[in-house]
């Protein structure tokens, strides 16, 4: 196991390694520089500014250099706000980001298991063709386009729920079920496919004759097993999230990290759009991480494959 991890952790160092040079390498490729836009500013100030943030050396010495603030997890500051930095915009976007893509991810999990298993124990009846075109209708619409819809009726038209801050639950509802109704269809789908498979499976048909009731068959036997290819997709779906949370934030004035980014890129900030990726990516391979490892708790004999191997 130990080795497992290890090898793991190393390949994640490679894959944040890689994403850093990609983003930086492509960032610097784009012609101009976030001062190009400053047509009025005197040559002695831009030269000074290009000097103080190091965009008058080589490529290759500020990859260099960036590395080395890399380390010592300092993100630079933003090129663009020079009273704050990169570290200021993290520690209080993130929060606000944390709390939207977690609420969104626990209705999408929540909902989505509940569809795809009603769905599932009434094959071929209303409750399976309703569960379905929902969900149909959940991954075919976009989340923006969602958003927009649930702004004009339950915002607008009937003021239920609160827009544009975040200072209350009340607040957080609406954005929620836009970032969440994607993966939540989702989810419903693969649930529900693979429950139908379970529920075909000798040992399920042995438990039902062994005389145990039918909550105690669907609940210990047949969710547990057929879960396991909702827990491989959660890393995307987690992933969907966190990038379809970039436009959410910005339609709903949500002041999270989604907000910081997309601020970031019309202002070609690189050390905010570097900063924001990395983190993101951080966040991203150790939840992937941590789903493999969930493989281990939810099918036992995952555990000891990998022991005799």
């Amino acid at each position: 196991m130990l080795r497992y991890t290890l090898k793991r952790f190393f390949w994640a160092l490679v894959t944040i390694w890689a994403i850093i040079t990609l983003t930086f390498i492509i960032m610097h490729s784009i012609p101009g520089n976030p001062f190009a836009k400053e047509g009025s500013m005197p040559k002695a100030v831009y030269d000074n500014l290009q000097h103080h943030y190091n965009l008058d050396k080589p490529k290759i010495v500020q990859y260099g250099l960036y590395l080395k603030s890399l380390i010592h997890l300092d993100f630079g500051p933003s090129m663009k706000s020079q009273s704050i930095t990169v570290n200021d915009y993290i520690k209080n976007g993130f929060p606000v980001s944390l709390h939207l893509g977690l609420q969104a991810m626990v209705i999408a999990i929540c909902f989505g298991l509940i569809f795809g298993v009603i769905a599932s124990l009434n094959k071929n009846r209303w409750p399976d063709y309703l569960s379905m075109i929902l969900a149909i209708v959940g991954i075919s619409v976009p989340s923006f386009i969602l958003a927009t819809f649930l702004i004009n009726y339950f915002a607008v038209k009937w003021p239920i729920f609160p827009v544009a801050t975040w200072t209350s639950w009340s607040h957080t509802v609406l954005p929620s079920l836009s970032l969440a109704t994607m993966p939540m269809a989702y989810i419903a789908r693969l649930m529900r496919s693979s429950m139908i498979e379970v529920l075909s499976q000798d040992y399920i048909l042995t438990a039902q004759a062994k005389g145990l009731g039918r909550s105690v068959v669907i609940i210990k036997h047949a969710i547990r097993n057929a879960i396991l290819p909702v827990v491989t997709v959660l890393g995307i779906l987690i992933a969907n999230i966190v990038t379809g949370s970039f436009i959410i934030e910005n339609i709903f004035g949500i002041p999270g990290m989604g907000e910081m980014f997309v601020r970031g890129i019309s202002n070609r900030d690189y050390p905010v759009i570097l900063g924001s990726t990395v983190f993101y990516s951080v966040i991203l391979i150790l939840l992937i991480f941590i789903v493999d490892v969930a493989y281990t708790w939810i099918d036992p004999r995952i555990k000891v494959t990998g022991e005799s191997k």
